[in-house]
Order: structure tokens, then C-alpha cells, then sequence
């Protein structure tokens, strides 16, 4: 039979009970069965053809939930004891002055002036005798580490007790932040700092003199400058071994030192002195004494001079409350322009001078910015200068790797990020700039006649 005619027939016959088609519930049924059946089996084959899945360990452990409040118990408890293990394994006093006798003791003749040496051979029986504690300390990495050019082949004894001082220091406020360390992740919200520093301060004798109405404005500026170095991309937490690398937690516990000059307290950001600077300018600004500054009374930071351009862009990038700005936001401007050498606070003024949001300074950016200056010359009496000339000498100090197009990473390169950023924003920094040949040979003679006399 022609198989034209079967295919007319089957066509013509009417479809029957068991040809019946099926329902869309009844068709996904079956979809699921199937897909069911083949992972299944597939799964079953994948687990026999790979058994060293089972020895995967396990790295993803959930965070407790707000709810789950006999989970964050134990969490809280486990890490505690987890620190007083860890704390337990460091050298105490009584270790380190043990430690110190040994390799005295043990100290390889000639000394190099007053410096006491010790070879390899007696830093190992030092190692031997000190105890289990002392035993990472005594290593052949260590002893290369602090090997220098002393021609007997041997280290500083005063130096390799530095260094396990410094380590044992280190691993001590590794667990003394970590106790702050709410989430157990490995770095402090701001709220968890505030309370370090908090409770740090009866302990540093070069805070005594604080009123304790004060504390809190004390915490507040020195938690600014933790995160406003450490947490550029504004995240809120700064990584516990962040804080470790950096000098500024050197600084804060310097103030232990009861017997800290005057000319390093006013260097020092987390002093007394220095706290009050901050907050009294703060306050001096403050006209209306309304706690807030507004753009007229920012003006009036420093020389008064920045330009209302600049002003403009600070209180439009910066977190404002109706128009104002409060403490915390007024710190990290006095950050951002006292430490325009530092990338994070060149990354601050370039947010402020990238007008397009474009991620670069172009000539229309610099000539925006520059305009200020030269009508805030006019007003004081001055001839401008011609936007052309700066224009080329800030290129020509940055030298960017796009010939009209400076970027962050330009600025930061350059070492001349401060300069460039106070021309377009100070009038008494532009004119310092221009200048500064002059004022150069004015101290030469001032020097000169000094020494005359």
C-alpha cells in the first residue's frame, strides 16, 4: 500500500479514548516525573563515580539570625573562650624578662660598641631553653630576617628582643580588638570602635585631663580618622588587621606615655591638644550655635579663602542635614584638606572636583575651578593670572598618562596631588604657590641675618 493512502487513513480516523490528549496539570506532571527520574539516576552515577566529594570539608558556616538567639550565645561564648585560649599561648612579663636573662646570658663576644650579639649556634639553645611559647620566635627565618652586616655572622640581641616584643604586642591588641568584634568576621563596625576607644581612654594618662562631657566628642574624632583612612569606599567597617598595619593605633596608645612632649602632642591627631583644636574651630564656626555649620559659616575655615565654588561642591557631595553639615562630616573635611598628601584624602577633593562625575579632570573642570580663584583675585586688589599658564603647569606636574585627562591615580602618582588641588580651591594656597621663589628667598635672608647676628 502506497504510503500516501496510510497516511490519509490515519489522518481521517478520529482520535480514540486511549489517544486522548492530555491536560496542561497532567503534561507537568509528567515533565516532573521524568526530570526527577534522570537526575536521580544521574546523581546516583556522579556520587559513585566521584567519592572524594565526601572529603570536601565543610567552609560555609551560617550566621546565626536575630531570632536565633541560643545560636549567637553560643557564638559569643565559643569566641571568648577562642581568645582566652589565644591569649593564654602569649608571653606574660614574667616570660619576658626570663626570656631576656637567657639571651643575655647566651650573648656572642666581641659587642659592637654597647650592642650585645648572638650567633645562630647560641640563638638555638636559646630557643631550647625558653620554653614552648618562645619556640616560633626561634626559627632560621627570623634569624635571616634580622641579619645585617655584621661580619661574625650574628643579630642584635636588643633588636630580636624588639621584635618578639613587638609580635607579642601585636597579637595582644589583635585579641583586645577582636573582643569588640560583634559579627566574629574579622573587623569593627564604627559603633564597635567607639566603644574600644571608649573604654581605652582611662588608661592613657595623657587623657586625664578630659571632661568627661567630652568623651564622647573625643571618641568621634578619633573613630573618624580610623574610618576615614581605612574605609574609603565607605563600607563602615575597617578589617581588625587594617588597623594593625596602619600607625595610627601606635599613635592613640603613644598617650600612655606620661612623659610625652607638647611638640608630639600637637602632632598627634589623638591627643588632648589636638581633639580640642578640632572641636573648638568647630565651635568658633558654629555662629548660630546651632551644633551645625552651614556654607557661609564654612567659610570662614582656616585663611578664608576657598572658594564658594569649591564650598558649593562640598555641601553638595558631602551628607548634609537641611543644607547643614554636622561634626562627623565636618572631620572629615579638616581630614581631607590637613592631609592632602594621603590618597584617601586626595580621592575626598577629587570627588569634589569632578564635577561630570566622569572619573577625570579635564580643562573644562580645571577652568571651573580656576575661575573662582581669579575673581577672588580681582576682589582683593590682585592682576589674574592667565588660566592658560596654570592650566599647562598643572599638566606638566602631573604628567598624565592621557595628555588632556588627569586622574586619580595621576594625582596620586605625581606627588604633587596637594599642590595641584590647593590652586584650584585656595586663594591663599594659589598665591603661596606663585609665590613661592619669593618667599623662599625671603627666609634665605631672614636665616641669614639670624646667623649675623
Amino acid at each position: 500500500m502506497d504510503w500516501k493512502e496510510i497516511l490519509r487513513r490515519r489522518l481521517a480516523t478520529p482520535n480514540t479514548g486511549t489517544h486522548k490528549k492530555k491536560s496542561e496539570q497532567e503534561l507537568k506532571d509528567e515533565e516532573m516525573d521524568l526530570f526527577t527520574k534522570y537526575y536521580s539516576e544521574w546523581k546516583g552515577d556522579r556520587k559513585n563515580t566521584n567519592e572524594f566529594y565526601k572529603t570536601i570539608p565543610r567552609f560555609y558556616y551560617r550566621l546565626p539570625a536575630e531570632d536565633e538567639l541560643l545560636l549567637q550565645k553560643l557564638r559569643e561564648e565559643s569566641r571568648a573562650v577562642f581568645l582566652q585560649r589565644k591569649s593564654r599561648e602569649l608571653l606574660d612579663n614574667e616570660e619576658l624578662q626570663n626570656l631576656w636573662f637567657l639571651l643575655d646570658k647566651h650573648q656572642t663576644p666581641p659587642m659592637i660598641g654597647e650592642e650585645a650579639m648572638i650567633n645562630y649556634e647560641n640563638f638555638l639553645k636559646v630557643g631550647e631553653k625558653a620554653g614552648p611559647k618562645c619556640k616560633q620566635f626561634f626559627t632560621a627565618k627570623v634569624f635571616a630576617k634580622l641579619l645585617h652586616t655584621d661580619s661574625y655572622g650574628r643579630i642584635s640581641i636588643m633588636q630580636f628582643f624588639n621584635y618578639v616584643m613587638r609580635k607579642v604586642w601585636l597579637h595582644q591588641t589583635r585579641i583586645g580588638l577582636s573582643l569588640y568584634d560583634v559579627a566574629g568576621q574579622g573587623y569593627l563596625r564604627e559603633s564597635d570602635l567607639e566603644n574600644y576607644i571608649l573604654e581605652l581612654i582611662p588608661t592613657l594618662p595623657q587623657l586625664d585631663g578630659l571632661e568627661k562631657s567630652f568623651y564622647s566628642f573625643y571618641v568621634c574624632t578619633a573613630v573618624r580618622k580610623f574610618f576615614f583612612f581605612l574605609d574609603p569606599l565607605r563600607t563602615g567597617k575597617i578589617k581588625i588587621q587594617d588597623i594593625l598595619a596602619c600607625s595610627f593605633l601606635d599613635d592613640l596608645l603613644e598617650l600612655r606615655d606620661e612623659e610625652l612632649s607638647k611638640e608630639s602632642q600637637e602632632t598627634n591627631w589623638f591627643s588632648a591638644p589636638s581633639a580640642l583644636r578640632v572641636y573648638g574651630q568647630y565651635l568658633n564656626l558654629d555662629k548660630d550655635h546651632n551644633g551645625m555649620l552651614s556654607k557661609e559659616e564654612l567659610s570662614r575655615y582656616g585663611t578664608a579663602t576657598m572658594t564658594n565654588v569649591f564650598l558649593d561642591r562640598v555641601f553638595q557631595e558631602c551628607l548634609t542635614y537641611d543644607g547643614e553639615m554636622d561634626y562627623k562630616t565636618y572631620l572629615d573635611f579638616v581630614l581631607a584638606l590637613e592631609n592632602r598628601k594621603e590618597p584617601a584624602a586626595l580621592q575626598y577633593i577629587f570627588k569634589l572636583l569632578d564635577i561630570e562625575n566622569k572619573g577625570y579632570l579635564n580643562v573644562f573642570s580645571l577652568n571651573y575651578f580656576f575661575r573662582a580663584i581669579q575673581e577672588l583675585m580681582k576682589i582683593h586688589g590682585q592682576d589674574p593670572v592667565s588660566f592658560q599658564d596654570v592650566k599647562d603647569e598643572i599638566f606638566d606636574m602631573v604628567k598624565p598618562k592621557d595628555p588632556l585627562k588627569i586622574s586619580l591615580q595621576d594625582l596620586i602618582n605625581s606627588n604633587q596631588g596637594d599642590t595641584v588641588t590647593t590652586i584650584l580651591i585656595d586663594l591663599n594656597g594659589f598665591w603661596t604657590y606663585e609665590n613661592r621663589e619669593a618667599l623662599v628667598a625671603n627666609d634665605n635672608e631672614n636665616s641669614a641675618d639670624l646667623d649675623d647676628t
